[in-house]
This record gives structure tokens, sequence and C-alpha cells, in this order.
């Protein structure tokens, strides 16, 4: 059976101000903390151990996970004193697992939304006889990732780190974040110090002859690195577009949790979710959004791709369109906010304060 290492150490800064209450993993996407989707993912796969490798905000995660048993896993959480890394964090946990020399041990990041054949990752790298198997996935623009070229069989031959240059696009294929360690391979990686497993530890074994195998995956694919791309992948999630056997009801336009109120004459549609015991006004139209847990959309507001904090208030009338509201901010009636505005948590703008187009 696959054990598996979930690096959850992340500050997630590009998150902010979403990040400053919470930790990255444990924001809600489709309704629970977006760890939940990775971890019903994991054991659908037949994972069943589960070593949580924390940093940032780590004394939320085991109140709310607990041994794991709610979900059918046995978790458990290491700490690191200093931040160590994605390879430090790896090495730093290994004394948990119960693996053999040889066998396998799945390592993922607690920040990519994907719909990954885990199983089939396990199989290629068992077949191939690699060291490391990493997932990689074809990306339009590859120049914010690490390129990882491969040969016909598959067999990686090169770490490219992010391309400034065409003539230093060679491939479409990055590391997508998700890996394939023979049990053996985690001992190598220098203990008690930073080490990058990106930077470092795959180039090193590469120059060091060892064999790394790439496995290009083209499912859905999501980097929750910022906010845009967090409300676009819990959008994903409750449209069905991302695979999750944790989103708490069916596929749909829309996810409203049992405890929300919302006006029997506003719109929700594409993917939008309504947390618990948030309050939507009449005449509202929300779309693509995420409202978290006890926030007020006041009628007649319009929440477009936004993300909205929890206990936050949206005024009557305000428009947001990509737009994140940190917890606990009040935004006025008659605003209207546009693409990359943040507010940060309990920030308060007041009425008609902030406009785009001219007052009408």
């Amino acid at each position: 059976m696959t054990e598996a290492i979930l690096l959850v150490g992340g500050k997630g800064t590009r998150l902010r101000p979403l990040t400053i209450n919470t930790p990255k993993p444990m924001v809600p996407a489709a309704g629970v903390p977006f760890l939940t989707h990775q971890l019903a993912r994991a054991r659908a796969a037949g994972i069943e151990h589960i070593v949580m490798a924390t940093s940032y905000l780590a004394e939320v995660f085991e109140p709310y996970f607990g041994d794991g048993s709610r979900l059918g896993l046995h978790l458990e959480y290491v700490t690191e004193r200093e931040p160590l890394g994605t390879g430090g964090a790896i090495r730093n946990v290994a004394s948990r697992l119960h693996s053999g020399p040889d066998d396998p041990v799945l390592i993922f990041n607690g920040d990519i939304l994907t719909g990954l054949d885990i199983p089939a990752l396990v199989a290629v790298h068992q077949s191939s006889g690699a060291d490391v198997s990493l997932h990689l996935t074809r990306v339009e623009d590859p120049r914010a990732y690490g390129l990882v070229p491969t040969d016909d069989t598959g067999r990686v031959t090169a770490f490219l780190e992010k391309p400034q240059t065409p003539e230093e696009i060679v491939t479409d294929q990055i590391n997508a974040g998700a890996y394939v360690f023979r049990r053996s391979v985690i001992d190598t990686i220098p203990a008690g110090r930073p080490v990058s497993v990106e930077r470092e530890t795959f180039p090193g074994l590469l120059s060091a002859g060892a064999h790394l195998q790439g496995m290009v995956d083209s499912t859905y694919w999501l980097d929750l690195g910022t906010p845009q791309a967090f409300v676009r992948g819990s959008a994903d999630l409750v449209l069905g577009r991302a695979p999750s056997p944790a989103v708490p009801g069916r596929c749909g336009d829309q996810l409203v949790l049992p405890s929300a109120r919302v006006a029997s004459d506003a719109k929700l549609s594409e993917g939008t979710v309504i947390g618990e015991n948030a309050l939507i006004g009449e005449g509202s139209r929300i779309s693509g959004s995420t409202i978290h847990a006890g926030a007020v959309i006041e009628p007649g507001a319009v929440v477009t791709d936004s993300l909205i904090g929890a206990g936050a208030r949206v005024g009557a009338r305000t428009i947001l369109s990509g737009v994140v509201v940190g917890d606990g901010a009040t935004i006025g009636a008659d605003n209207e906010l546009r693409e990359g505005v943040r507010v940060w948590c309990n920030a308060t703008l007041p009425a008609g304060a902030v406009r785009f187009s001219s007052d009408q």
C-alpha cells in the first residue's frame, strides 16, 4: 500500500488577505477546506497513511482533521520549527513512514487542484523502475514554471527553471507538483537544513545518474496560488470540472450550504458557493464567486469572480468583479471595485467611496 506525504507548510503570501487567519490549504473551496478534497482523492486512490508536513499556522490542521478516521485515513502531523523548503520538509517527516526501502511514497503539494490519476502515476513509477516519478502537465505559457523535458520513453532529461527567452522554452511540460519517490531516495536528502526539491534534489539526482521518470497527465490541473485561481478552482469543483469526492452536495451551478439564507430572487451561477450562515439579499447577482461563512451580501449587489471572507459585508448595489474581501471587512453601499483589488481583513470602505464608472 502506498503511503503519502502532504506538503502544507507554505505561508500563502500570494493569497493574502485570505491566508492571514487561515493557512492556504484550509481556505474553503466548494464548501470545505481545500485540503479535504486532496485527502479524499488520495483515499479514493487507495492511500491509507498520510503524513502532513506543516509549518505556517500548523496548529489548525490537527484539531480539524484529527487522526483522519472520518475520512478513512490514518493522519500524522510533523511541524517544522524553521521552514525547510519542499525537500527539507520531505526529509523531516521520513521517520514517520512505514514503507520499505524500495516501496513507492506519494508526495503532493497542498495548493494544487488536480484530477491526476494517482494509481497510474504509481504504476508508471513501478513499471519504469524509476527512483523518482513526476506528474507533468502541459501549459500554454510555461514561463512561470519549471520546465521538465523528457525523452521518447518518458525519462526526464533536464530541469529548467523559469525560462525567460523563446529559445529557452524547449517544452510545454511543467512540474505539476506530485511525485512518487522510492523510499530510500528520501533518505539521501540532507537533513536539518532548507532544501528545494525542485532546485536542488531533482537536478542533483539527475546529474548523479538517477532515473527520473515523467508522466504527462493532461486532466484538470490548477495552481491555487492566487486569489483568482482559488476562486476559479472552487467554482470548477462545484461545476464538476475538477473531480472531487468531497464536494458536499451535487455538482451544478451553485452550492448553498444548509444554514445559509438566500433571497428567493437572488441569482447564483457559475459554480458560486454560499457558506454557512451567510445572508444573500434580494435582487443580488452572484456569479463564479465564493461567499464564506457568515458574510452578508446586501440587496442589489453584483459579485462576479470574487471571494468574500468570513463575516464580511458587501453593501447594497455595490459591484465587485475579480475582488478579494478579507474576513470581517465592510464594503459600503454603491461602491464599484474591479479586478485585482484586495480589501484587507476588518477594513471599512464607506458608501460610494470608490467607483470606476461615472456616477449615473
